[in-house]
């Protein structure tokens, strides 16, 4: 399988001496193209550092992290933008949309930034993966919080990105609709091809995916492949061993 993205030996250390924390602790781990990871693991494990790390969003303190084959390491501020920009989506607990845009203008506003020009027959597939035809002409505020985090996963999904990462996506969702999205987000991976990494503390959340990374204490402490709610709850019962 390609690797979309990779951390080799990664470490990021916050503090000094006695005060010193190791949010990561020389972590190794690839993300396969096509494939659908849920990273999980108890508070403080390390698992959103190590998504914001891969995603580009912070730097490690050692090791590195490549994104098609791209060791964000070598690229200068504006080079990182752009890649992050052009092969990276992301989908955020807290939705993070324009209000005075429409969803349509929230969805393509990626590209707009990078002076691209949607892919017409792309996005009319991202918008009915995620059934958001009718409401294309609304604003945020005219949404429910489960119509606005589809249109930010229809957002992330937009530019065909080498890789999307999600961080908490169900977080404010009632659970129904936060069926609803981690369903879409399902249809991407396998209907349109996409590859995605979602950090979540829900074990019915993490079950949607492929395979799971256990992390603790800023390791990589476990995997899971096909999981299910009852395996992904009894395995992080383990951690308050």
């Amino acid at each position: 399988m390609t690797v979309a993205a990779a951390a080799v030996h990664a470490s990021k250390i916050y503090g000094k001496g006695d005060s010193e924390v190791r949010a990561l602790d020389d972590v190794t781990v690839e993300f396969h193209d096509g494939e659908f990871t849920a990273i999980m693991g108890p508070s403080g494990s390390g698992k959103s550092t190590l998504m914001h790390c891969i995603a580009g969003l912070d730097e490690l303190t050692a090791g590195s992290v490549l994104i098609a084959g791209t060791d964000l390491s070598t690229l200068s501020d504006k080079e990182l933008t752009v890649l992050r920009r052009d092969q990276v989506g992301f989908i955020f607990q807290s939705f993070n949309l324009v209000p005075t845009l429409n969803a349509y203008e929230n969805i393509t506003l990626p590209l707009a930034l990078g002076g691209k020009k949607p892919n017409g027959e792309w996005v009319d597939k991202v918008v009915a993966t995620v059934g958001l035809g009718d409401r294309l002409k609304h604003r945020p505020s005219e949404l429910s919080g489960g119509q606005q985090q589809r249109v930010a996963v229809a957002r992330a999904l937009a530019n065909e990105p080498h890789i999307i990462f999600a961080d908490e996506p169900t977080g404010n969702l009632d659970s129904k609709t936060g069926h609803q999205i981690l369903d879409f987000m399902r249809k991407a991976v396998d209907e349109l091809g996409q590859t995605i990494v979602m950090v979540t503390h829900d074990p019915v959340a993490a079950s949607i995916a492929d395979r799971i990374i256990f992390l603790a204490d800023g390791k990589v402490v476990d995997e899971m492949r096909e999981p299910t709610p009852e395996k992904v709850l009894d395995r992080m019962k383990r951690f308050g061993e």
